[in-house]
């Protein structure tokens, strides 16, 4: 017989810098696949600004990435116990955006970034949340393939969503690009579909045209 316990976990992540409270915008970034957090914010340096918060949640499941030594490198999930792993992650994301924006008398505009495996991840987070953020882009990856598309329309209609992904990324394939064409065409509201030439990376200058 298989079971299951709730109970408290301890979760991190990074910050651009310490809040002052004045910031207009929060800028939510998902790693992907196997990086952390502290590293992955480094690509977000030339967005830094004292009116910016940027905030980067760290998966909270590692794993060696070579070996049983190494480098470890954080995960969002795997196919194993995938349903509690979704509601686990939204759980701790809505824990981490909450504990941000308290004590702001104004409350900033949150705008949202997902990067590889994180672009599904952010899909399904910023889909049930209980306010819209502002803006979703998608990068070298896209929308959760098991996404509501009732609950997605209705939370993202009046939010700015980008899709990104590199003419030469050897990860998505023809078959995930028809697959995200079709359920894109499945949203009652428009999706930006942007391109750069590279691959599975961020384009600084593309990066830095979205989040003026």
């Amino acid at each position: 017989m298989k079971a299951s316990v709730t109970y408290r976990h301890r979760g991190h992540y990074s910050m651009s810098h310490l809040p002052n409270r004045n910031e207009k915008e929060i800028l939510i970034a998902f790693h992907g696949y196997g990086q952390l957090a502290e590293y992955f914010l480094k690509k977000f340096e030339p967005l830094f600004r004292e009116d910016r918060l940027v905030v980067v949640p760290e998966a909270t499941n590692y794993a060696y990435q070579q070996g049983f030594s190494g480098r470890v490198g954080a995960i969002w999930m795997t196919s194993h116990e995938r349903e509690s792993a979704i509601e686990n992650n939204n759980h701790y994301l809505n824990e981490i955006l909450e504990s941000v924006l308290i004590k702001y008398k104004q409350k900033p505009v949150v705008k949202v970034i997902g990067f590889s495996q994180g672009a599904a991840t952010a899909s399904r987070w910023v889909s049930q949340l209980s306010f819209k953020v502002d803006t979703l882009v998608l990068w070298s990856g896209g929308f959760a393939h098991d996404l509501d598309v009732s609950r997605a329309a209705q939370n993202l209609k009046d939010t700015k969503v980008v899709v990104v992904l590199g003419d030469s990324d050897p990860m998505i394939t023809s078959e995930s690009i028809q697959k995200q064409n079709e359920f894109i065409a499945s949203l009652p509201f428009e999706v930006e579909r942007l391109e750069f030439k590279g691959g599975h990376d961020i384009n600084l200058p593309l990066l830095k045209s979205i989040f003026v």
